[in-house]
């Protein structure tokens, strides 16, 4: 009985000691939009604190989807299917509130009535949106200016691509976080100002224990940046291990060649079948029951 014992309380501390580590974790996560096959089924994954995880993977593959539910913009099952921080990522509203749990990805734009999403182009410049923002640091926020090479004397309307991403990034970066989830924000930025951020964002990591979570088509230089890499493929998760430990990447020239060849292997899954499709309906029409519509009843008096 003592050494059942002693291996059940070694067994929960192990137990206790991962979830301790673990910075995200998912678990049996099913996710499907309205009419569609289910993109995720009984998806797992943890990522350990002070980790940066590449999320790789093909278009349509479900990485934006899934760096979305892990910021708490969809809801999904339980509260401990997603959770961030040892939170519920779409319960725990606090943990985006308080600045701890961050999320940079699409194009910075708003909503316009039946135009729909347009790119944020008013008149206005880069240092009133950048100081606006509440409660932040003002030696990060000059570091943050100086490091993205941010005229704040620059127009919204005026600038480009490039430069609109970078107001975006700093004022995504003004508060300290814990946890940031990055969705594609580089492929604007040119490759200086591309390799400063990685740099900052490294050391985020190393000096305050910042987990990352980047998904990204640009593989150049993240060799010895990253720390983990995380494999999807059509919503499935082939991979998720340390970079150091990954056996292609030893007798291969660099990242890119390794997650090509993943790419290139892929085959075509078949459809996932819908769960519980949504039952077929016809819009009504108040002609619909008008004596005068047209009826297969009708066409024997043509």
């Amino acid at each position: 009985m003592k050494k059942q014992n002693m291996v059940m309380g070694k067994e929960e501390l192990q137990s206790r000691e991962v979830e301790e580590s673990s910075c995200i974790e998912v678990s049996a996560l099913h996710f499907a939009y309205d009419g569609q096959p289910p993109l995720f089924a009984n998806f797992n994954l943890r990522i350990s604190r002070g980790s940066r995880c590449l999320l790789v993977g093909a278009n349509g593959s479900g990485k934006t989807t899934l760096l979305k539910i892990l910021a708490g913009k969809h809801m999904v099952g339980g509260r401990d299917v997603v959770r961030v921080l040892n939170c519920s990522a779409f319960h725990d509203t606090h943990l985006v509130c308080s600045g701890d749990l961050a999320y940079l990805g699409g194009s910075w734009s708003k909503n316009i009535g039946s135009a729909g999403e347009i790119p944020l182009q008013g008149d206005f410049s880069a240092e009133h949106m950048i100081f606006g923002v509440e409660g932040t640091d003002p030696v990060r926020r000059q570091k943050l200016i100086e490091l993205l090479d941010i005229d704040l004397q620059w127009r919204m309307h005026k600038v480009s691509d490039g430069q609109r991403r970078r107001v975006q990034i700093c004022m995504g970066l003004l508060h300290l976080f814990q946890v940031l989830l990055l969705d594609e924000v580089t492929v604007d930025l040119d490759v200086v100002a591309r390799l400063d951020l990685l740099e900052f964002l490294k050391e985020e990591c190393d000096q305050r224990g910042a987990t990352i979570v980047y998904a990204t088509h640009i593989f150049d230089g993240l060799e010895t940046w990253a720390t983990d890499v995380a494999y999807v493929q059509d919503g499935d998760l082939k991979k998720a291990e340390k970079l150091s430990e990954l056996q292609e990447l030893k007798s291969a020239s660099n990242l890119l060649s390794v997650v090509e060849s993943w790419l290139r292997s892929e085959t075509k899954c078949e459809c996932k079948k819908v769960l519980n499709p949504p039952a077929e309906t016809r819009k009504t029409s108040p002609f619909d029951n008008s004596p005068f519509r047209s009826s297969r009843h009708m066409a024997y008096y043509r």
